[in-house]
């Protein structure tokens, strides 16, 4: 078996992948997330950045590196820079649907091999009022979060419904990574 090494500090990942079962332990990336492009190959382009940056780190093990953004009309809405900005972000995505891609790579440090995926899910927000956006914003829940809301946490009544894997939403698709997982040590022979 080998260790599995998540390049994230985010608590959301790290309860996830602990739900899982597999055993791993934390090395965040500090990698450079600078991007720009189509939010799907955004969040492809930071999930290989931050494992290979963890990779040449450690030397050894696998790592899973990952990424997660909110786009509307194909514009990523990352993290807010302020409240202010996280009200217009959910002021923009009221009664609207959106989609949220999670970019994950698990690398083999030692070689190099990786198998990189991009998960996505369509999410629906019922319409908001001004209101209930402060008081959420006013939470500071929205502050760290793609797209100024946690699905798992006080925005949970803002989504009508969604087409896909609720764990994207939360940060890491659990299933498709079950299947990277299982298969990656056929990629590496």
């Amino acid at each position: 078996m080998h260790a599995l090494i998540l390049a994230s500090a985010s608590p959301r990942r790290r309860e996830l992948l602990t739900n899982m079962g597999i055993p791993f332990t934390i090395h965040p990336s500090d990698a450079d997330e600078t991007v720009s492009g189509a939010p799907e190959e955004m969040v492809r382009t930071l999930a290989l950045r931050k494992a290979a940056q963890v990779a040449q780190a450690v030397g050894a093990g696998w790592i899973v590196g990952a990424d997660t953004l909110v786009a509307l009309d194909g514009r990523a809405l990352g993290k807010p820079a302020d409240a202010d900005d996280a009200v217009h972000m959910l002021k923009a995505l009221s009664g609207r649907a959106h989609d949220v891609f999670t970019g994950v790579c698990l690398m083999d440090a030692a070689t190099g091999k990786r198998d990189l995926r991009v998960v996505g899910t369509k999410v629906f927000f019922r319409p908001l009022i001004e209101e209930e956006i402060r008081a959420y914003v006013a939470t500071g829940e929205p502050m760290d979060k793609a797209g100024a809301y946690a699905i798992q946490g006080g925005a949970r009544g803002f989504v009508e419904r969604y087409e896909g894997s609720y764990e994207n939403i939360v940060g890491f698709p659990t299933q498709e990574f079950a299947k990277m997982y299982e298969g990656f040590e056929g990629l590496l022979k």
